[in-house]
């Protein structure tokens, strides 16, 4: 008995989550008037934890948290007294202790007092800590109630900070320990991207 062999080719379907960020979205970073677009819109569109996702992202735009970051934040990492904020970073990360801005500090003490029985900062109605993914989801959620022309995610906050303290002209080992890379290619994309460094090339 013979055997007829299969010539059935199998047909490689290529998954709609394989795209690159770069497909989707021209700019994996942030601006500062996007940010504030976003939170603007979690205000208007209110809800039970408008403030909270409202200071989540300030937080985690104002100080480059990674998500797991954001999400492990503690109260006893916030020092209302001296207005300063102590930055635990994961991935091998350089800790640092970093200033609050006033917006901050009065969004942050709103918070406790809507908040106190945690001792997350960012809390679930469970009383824990917010999961990665229901940060993930806030963040985009923002980007679409602010009519933003691309999707958002929480590391584009952290981009978007980097970007920020470059176009500024902050230099790139105050930048790296900001953001707390252990290696300083990783901050170098920042400064390679601002256009400040271009300033004067076209001047008379």
């Amino acid at each position: 008995m013979t055997t007829t062999p299969n010539t059935q080719k199998t047909v490689s379907r290529k998954s709609p989550n394989s795209r690159t960020y770069a497909e989707v979205r021209s700019r994996e970073h942030l601006l500062a008037e996007e940010v504030e677009a976003m939170r603007g819109a979690i205000k208007k569109n209110g809800g039970r934890h408008a403030h909270r996702d409202s200071t989540l992202i300030l937080v985690i735009y104002r100080h480059g948290l990674r998500v797991e970051e954001a999400a492990n934040l503690k109260w006893e990492q916030v020092d209302f007294a001296s207005g300063n904020i102590h930055v635990r970073r994961i991935k091998r990360g350089t800790p640092s202790t970093q200033p609050l801005g006033g917006d901050e500090l009065r969004a942050l003490r709103k918070l406790q007092r809507e908040y106190p029985t945690s001792p997350f900062v960012f809390q679930s109605s469970r009383k824990g800590p917010l999961a990665n993914d229901t940060i993930s989801g806030i963040v985009e959620q923002a980007g679409v109630l602010a009519a933003l022309p691309f999707p958002t995610h929480p590391h584009m906050l952290r981009h978007g900070t980097g970007y920020y303290l470059a176009n500024k002209g902050v230099d790139t080992r105050t930048i790296q320990a900001y953001l707390g890379h252990c290696n300083i290619q990783h901050t170098v994309r920042y400064t390679e991207l601002a256009p400040g460094r271009f300033k004067g090339l076209w001047d008379d």
